[in-house]
């Protein structure tokens, strides 16, 4: 299939790093972790299994928009 001028390339030291994050991804939100913050206590009022919910999520988009993001000619983000 022939590739559309407005496409992207990704490079293979992203597509590495996108694998990785989802990784971590499946590690972050499997049962034995998820177990671990099923509590019956609360940070700020929201209950604890939401709050790392959200942070672990949190954590990962922005760990993608990093690695999408990134310049190749540069060693650190933008």
């Amino acid at each position: 299939m022939p590739r559309r001028s407005d496409e992207v390339p990704i490079r293979p030291e992203q597509s590495q790093r996108l694998v990785a994050l989802f990784a971590l991804g499946l590690l972050l939100f499997s049962f034995p972790l998820l177990s671990l913050f099923n509590v019956g206590g609360t940070v700020l009022g929201v209950p604890v299994l939401y709050a790392y919910l959200f942070a672990a999520w949190a954590v990962l988009v922005v760990l993608m928009i990093l690695v999408v993001e990134r310049d190749p000619g540069r060693k650190g983000p933008r």
